[in-house]
């Protein structure tokens, strides 16, 4: 496992309490899951997805990772409709692993855009990881 400051945290992107990602992308926000995260599980071995126009709330589950370890939900770091989601990882889940900002899991339209702003940023997020 990777030391915290090991870890790659790009600085454009808002971070949660439960390690997943946002990145704004013009009108839609991408969403996937943390190095910390992905470095913590494991092999990840599946994922599950939500159906494209799923609508959730921030907060809500939206999905599961499986690993060699563990099953960890999934939870949405702001409030939309599902307008998107990266099929290739059904085939390919290890794709997180590779490279978790890269292997995005879906990408949203956003009820409300505001929400960005009450993620962390990296440096807030690494600051919650050595809590």
């Amino acid at each position: 496992m990777k030391e915290l400051d090991e870890l790659y945290l790009p600085e454009d992107l808002g971070y949660t309490d439960d390690h997943e990602w946002a990145r704004i992308t013009g009108e839609t926000v991408r969403i996937g899951v943390s190095d910390y995260a992905q470095d913590q599980l494991g092999d990840i071995v599946f994922v599950e997805l939500p159906a494209l126009g799923d609508s959730f709330a921030r907060g809500e589950e939206f999905g599961t990772l499986e690993s060699v370890k563990a099953v960890s939900e999934l939870y949405m770091p702001m409030s939309g409709e599902v307008v998107a989601i990266n099929a290739a990882l059904t085939d390919s889940p290890e794709l997180i692993n590779q490279d978790p900002y890269a292997a995005w899991i879906i990408e949203i339209k956003p009820s409300d855009p505001g929400e960005f702003a009450r993620l962390h940023t990296a440096a807030g997020y690494l600051e919650m990881l050595k809590g």
